[in-house]
């Protein structure tokens, strides 16, 4: 699973994702430290990256244009980096059949 973690989330998820999630970066590993969400998102579908964000912009785009990129987006709300970590690993099997459905563009978990 290839994931493009947004600027709303810690640069520290890529370490505890890296184990299960292996292609897993984060948008200021590649430049796109506050870039637009356009330029996120064209950043994502060029590079065949699923968008791993809490921000609802996302989901609108996903809804409008779908995929690609396809977004999975955390409704969390405050939730901390260990407990972001967490429920990304506990929908690991959720995540990589969404990515494997050609016509999904959002997956929301909470």
């Amino acid at each position: 699973m290839k994931l493009l973690l947004d600027e709303n989330l810690s640069p520290r998820l890529v370490e505890f994702l890296r184990d299960v999630y292996s292609d897993v970066i984060h948008v200021r590993d590649v430049g796109l430290a506050s870039a637009n969400d356009d330029t996120i998102w064209r950043f994502a579908a060029s590079n065949s990256r699923t968008i791993v964000t809490k921000d609802e912009d996302f989901n609108q785009r996903a809804f409008l244009l779908g995929p690609p990129p396809k977004v999975v987006w955390l409704r969390a709300g405050d939730a901390n980096t260990a407990e972001i970590s967490r429920l990304l690993l506990n929908h690991h099997s959720d995540i990589g059949a969404f990515e494997r459905d050609p016509e999904a563009a959002l997956l929301a978990l909470k």
